[in-house]
């Protein structure tokens, strides 16, 4: 009696790894019986599936399903991403612009002409008002014909990409009688410590003045500057406020040849002990 030759494997039917599932979940039912940790009833089933599977074709384990990818959330251009020639987009800004009434408008911009020292643009003014630039533009032109309407003392002036207050024309007659009337005065107390503490300290700017003397300074500096007693020589690089010095009219009028024949200060400052009498609690 000849043994049986296996049939040839494209007519054997491929075992699938779910037949395989369910044949193995069947013997371990059949087996329950016996011990699960036993290896030689797991040695007997391994033997049986591994004839089977050299015997007849095994499928391909079924593939999982793709799994759909997220769309990632879009991102801002970067420079780099901006195409060559067309402009990076703006950040949008912290604080929205406000529309002011007309009221609110030349009032602020009055305020701040009236502080300021030199032209200022009108981007500036507008980054002090929070509006846009348009809205400072007409508020200028409105204020400007308002001071001229009504013949006012002052005048507001577009001096090249800047705006300043004025003294009208006309009323220079007034201004220079009280400048020359001012040069003949004496200077108040606190004109001359103002000056004094420039003298030894220039150049210094004006916050330096004030917190020096403790009080603000504007008022005095103003009067100094017109006495030509002192002058800007620069601007501070920390702060970018404006440095004062003394001018040569100042070692005229003090009788002094140069910076170096100031007295010194130390004979002059009060003792310790004379500074806690009048202020024991310092």
């Amino acid at each position: 009696m000849t043994q049986e030759q296996p049939a040839p494997d494209e007519d054997r039917a491929p075992i699938s790894w779910e037949a395989l599932a369910a044949e193995l979940a069947a013997t371990r039912q059949a087996d329950a019986g016996r011990d699960e940790h036993d290896p030689v009833t797991w040695d007997a089933v391994a033997a049986e599936l591994a004839a089977r599977v050299s015997d007849s074709p095994v499928e391909a384990p079924p593939e999982p399903a793709p799994v759909p990818e997220e769309p990632e959330p879009p991102q801002d251009p970067t420079p780099a991403d901006v195409p060559a020639g067309e402009p990076a987009p703006e950040e949008p800004a912290d604080e929205l612009l406000e529309l002011l009434t007309a009221e609110e408008l030349q009032g602020g911009l009055e305020a701040l002409l009236f502080l300021m020292d030199d032209p200022v643009d009108e981007e500036t003014l507008a980054a002090a008002m929070r509006c846009p630039v348009e809205q400072v533009r007409a508020g200028l032109s409105a204020l400007a014909d308002g001071y001229d309407q009504r013949r006012s003392g002052l005048a507001l002036r577009q001096v090249g990409e800047g705006w300043r207050l004025y003294t009208r024309d006309e009323h220079a007659p007034v201004v220079e009688r009280y400048l020359i009337d001012g040069q003949r005065s004496r200077l108040t107390q606190a004109a001359l410590e103002t000056l004094a503490v420039i003298a030894y300290r220039q150049p210094v700017t004006r916050a330096r003045v004030s917190a020096i003397r403790g009080v603000g300074v504007d008022g005095v500096m103003r009067t100094l500057l017109t006495r030509g007693l002192v002058h800007e020589v620069g601007s501070d690089p920390d702060s970018g406020g404006g440095l004062y010095a003394t001018t040569p009219l100042f070692l005229e009028r003090l009788g002094l040849r140069s910076l170096q024949d100031l007295p010194e200060l130390a004979p002059l400052l009060p003792e310790t002990s004379a500074m806690l009498d009048e202020h024991p609690d310092s």
